[in-house]
């Protein structure tokens, strides 16, 4: 009697650890997507309450081959499917989660290949398979090898399999009449090898040519990179393995020793056939690397060296080690992922330079004749019109390009979109969602919305009471944290306009996964939006309207005086402080004027805190006393006669630890942080931004006469791995572990005299973090002569004892 109830809780936990046990075996069969779903004219609809429940039915499919089923957790409901993203296209939908067989994405064999299910549709001399279900040209011979006589052999396409057990691995019969059948040159799946630059390299080799060890992706040490596996998915940083995340000839790593800070590793070629590139002879997409056409000249009417050769320009772009990137003669191409066609010059003078390819559609290329961007950084209506700057999803995803195909195919692109503005990764709505959304670089998260929030609109009489009586009840109020799963405000209503529908109530929408009785701590005693399972987009209901089930909610974000969010949303101009763009008034009001103590500015800075700056060290060469300087915060103008302008002597310089360019001002007194004055936020110890990172640097330094002088002018650009920074090209290992490379390799936007001691910042959960002090340069936004930025992430535990010991 008394152990009964011990000996039931044993067996009940027992249960609940075996059937999670079966649930992560059977789901590990499967490669999830969220936010997709494959529109198939066959498959079979199931209403079942757990996603493993709807991997069983796909498991068990008596109707056809299943290779995938699409499962949506609010609405209970399954969707088997005998396609998958190889067979047919992958769509958009929310709150969608496509499950993939792997076994039928793998591209590669394993023995004989019985159990290849890839779609590999070409034989070794390159001719297309026939249909095993077709009858011409060849008919199979006693009809043994069809769908129906070997119905657990996937012959429903035209794809090689090897449905007999043939020695030599798939096969299929072709479509040339005088070849009844060929084997297929599918790789092995035990095989380590590559196809061209190893781009797609996915092996286990973890040692480098020169013997050594591999040190881990996700490690900072022995050596600090910036390629991180969580930042970069779509690289597919695993363990140690050898990779080519930056377009190197072949994969490679950082190693274990302190004194070799990276190695090419020894990978094969494969010989399976690469894959395959639909070329483009008379104009370019994207960033133009399916370009194969005949132009040979820059943009600037330079003749472009041959790619084969070694003079007037050294380099290791050649065709020897970028097999699969058309390098012919001297044609302009692009083998390292650089944003269009380029080649290396005739010029001794000019290295290289981009080439004037047409683009494919009535679209300019990634970056011609950018219109501005929107003042209000945020959408009125579904966000079709909205141009804004915003570049990172409600979760904080980083988008993908809308010219790029990785890690996402789609179709929505410059080309078939021509007005929607698609340029770079920026946040767009060109099919009239609901709200300005893109696709992601996390390859298992296809897309989601953007962090911009609807535009405010004036309110009225009404509306400013109830804002006020709301505002005077902290319970009540009605704003959202993250993404609101502690929303417990009174909003009942969807952003379309719609009456929710009371959670414990299932009219006219039943369901069972989301009641009062289901999530009791999550606040659904009413009809009230609320997010009971956590939905990245924020807090949702069912609704009222039996047409639709369910809907997202309009809560605002909770906004505040933050560190690095500031309330004047900066214009975030992609174009340069060299000739650049002019700031939104009090847009980045971190942003100090260094002054000698007569008024006169010459460096920058970054205000940290209410009484203390970071700037360069060699702002301050010309004295060392405090007395010589003096800080204007709150300005716009390089004139400082703003009302908001805030003066302060300084109390105190402190020098960077060794010859590091990087000081800290303390303040004589604190200065007042309101709209217009706020710190920027501090980054982890030792982070290191990834590289591609849009960043942002701000000043009132020289622009060289292009105009906007006296006001404060902004550019953004991405930051270039140290790696990538240090090669002979560019800076030719000038960059130290704390400092780091920001700009455009082209030049043309940088940061320059003046500037110097202001701040990089980058942005990131709705946050701009200080990650750089403006150090040096080789010049002003000159041609592979990116910006060199002190790496304030080197420092911070610095910042804290100075402050901590001087406050």
């Amino acid at each position: 009697f008394i152990l009964g109830p011990v000996i039931f809780s044993v067996i009940l936990s027992i249960c609940y650890l075996f059937v999670l046990l079966v649930s992560a075996v059977v789901l590990d069969e499967y490669a999830k997507t969220e936010g997709a779903w494959i529109l198939s004219l066959v498959k079979r609809e199931y209403s079942v309450g757990t996603v493993l429940e709807c991997a069983i039915k796909c498991n068990i499919e008596p109707a056809f081959t299943c290779r995938s089923f699409m499962y949506v957790e609010k609405d209970q409901e399954c969707l088997t499917i005998p396609a998958n993203g190889k067979i047919e296209s992958v769509l958009r939908r929310t709150s969608t989660s496509l499950y993939e067989k792997k076994e039928y994405l793998m591209e590669c064999v394993n023995g004989i290949g019985m159990d290849y299910r890839g779609t590999k549709s070409k034989t070794n001399s390159g001719k297309t398979c026939q249909r095993w279900a077709s009858k011409y040209p060849h008919k199979p011979k006693y009809a043994l090898m069809t769908p129906s006589t070997h119905p657990k052999a996937d012959l429903e396409s035209n794809f090689c399999r090897n449905p007999d057990g043939d020695s030599k691995g798939p096969w299929c019969y072709t479509t040339d009449p005088d070849t009844r059948w060929e084997t297929c040159n599918v790789q092995n799946c035990s095989e380590e090898c590559m196809h061209c630059s190893g781009k797609n390299y996915r092996g286990k080799i973890s040692t480098t040519e020169n013997g050594y060890t591999c040190q881990h992706w996700n490690a900072q040490k022995p050596h600090n990179h910036g390629y991180i596996p969580s930042a970069l998915l779509e690289k597919y940083l695993e363990e140690n393995y050898c990779r080519n995340p930056d377009g190197d000839p072949r994969p490679w790593c950082f190693t274990t020793s302190p004194s070799k800070r990276w190695d090419f590793c020894s990978i094969p070629r494969c010989t399976s056939d690469p894959p395959r590139v639909v070329e483009e002879l008379t104009c370019a997409t994207g960033d133009g690397s399916a370009y194969r056409g005949t132009i040979g000249v820059t943009a600037s009417g330079k003749a472009c060296q041959v790619w084969a050769t070694q003079t007037p320009q050294q380099h290791n772009r050649t065709p020897d080690n970028y097999p699969c990137k058309g390098l012919e003669l001297n044609y302009c191409r692009n083998p390292d992922h650089e944003k269009m066609p380029w080649c290396f010059t005739t010029d001794p003078e000019t290295r290289w330079e981009y080439c004037k390819v047409p683009s494919c559609g009535d679209v300019p290329g990634p970056d011609y004749a950018a219109p501005p961007p929107a003042e209000e950084d945020c959408y009125v209506g579904d966000g079709t019109d909205y141009r804004g700057m915003v570049t990172e999803t409600i979760s904080g995803k980083r988008c993908q390009s809308w010219s790029s195909m990785t890690p996402h195919s789609h179709n929505k692109t410059p080309q078939v979109f021509p007005k929607a503005d698609l340029r770079r990764n920026l946040c767009r709505n060109p099919d009239g969602d609901r709200a300005p959304w893109c696709y992601t670089t996390d390859p298992s998260v296809r897309w989601e919305f953007c962090s911009v929030n609807r535009c405010p609109t004036a309110p009225n009489i009404w509306s400013q009471m109830l804002s006020l009586i709301l505002f005077s009840v902290d319970w009540l109020s009605d704003c959202k944290v993250g993404n609101g799963g502690t929303y417990r405000g009174p909003t009942s209503m969807t952003m379309l306009g719609v009456t929710c529908q009371s959670w414990s109530a299932q009219s006219p929408h039943q369901h069972a996964s989301f009641t009062p009785e289901s999530h009791p701590d999550k606040g659904m005693e009413s009809n009230n939006c609320r997010n009971p399972d956590n939905d990245v987009n924020g807090p949702w209901c069912y609704t009222t309207d039996r047409n639709q089930k369910w809907d997202y909610c309009q809560i605002p974000d909770c906004a505040g005086l933050k560190c690095g969010q500031p309330v004047t949303k900066p214009r975030r101009c992609f174009g340069r402080i060299v000739g650049g763009c002019v700031s939104k008034p009090h847009s980045w009001p971190w942003q100090i004027s260094l002054r000698t103590n007569t008024g006169v500015h010459f460096c920058g800075g970054t205000l940290i805190a209410p009484q203390w700056v970071l700037t360069a060290v060699h702002c301050l060469e010309s004295s060392k006393r405090p007395s010589a300087y003096m800080v204007v915060l709150g300005t716009h103008t390089e004139g400082a006669n703003e009302p908001s302008k805030q003066e302060r002597k300084l109390e105190k310089l402190i020098l960077g630890p060794g010859e590091t360019d990087i000081a800290l001002l303390k303040l004589e007194s604190p200065a007042i942080i309101n709209d217009k004055v706020l710190p920027a936020c501090l980054p982890e110890k030792d982070y290191v931004v990834p590289p591609g990172t849009e960043c942002y640097v701000t000043g009132w330094g020289e622009t060289q006469g292009t105009g906007g002088e006296g006001l404060l002018k902004e550019t953004g650009f991405p930051v270039i791995e140290n790696k990538v920074c240090n090669r002979p090209a560019y800076l030719n290992n000038r960059i130290k572990d704390h400092e780091m490379c920001a700009g455009n390799i082209e030049g043309g936007a940088d940061s320059c005299q003046g500037d110097s001691g202001g701040p990089l910042v980058c942005h990131a959960q709705n946050t701009f973090v200080l990650q750089g002090v403006t150090s040096w340069g080789l010049g002003c936004a000159n041609a592979m002569k990116p910006g060199v930025y002190v790496r304030v992430s080197k420092f911070t535990d610095w910042i804290n004892s100075q402050i901590k010991m001087n406050s």
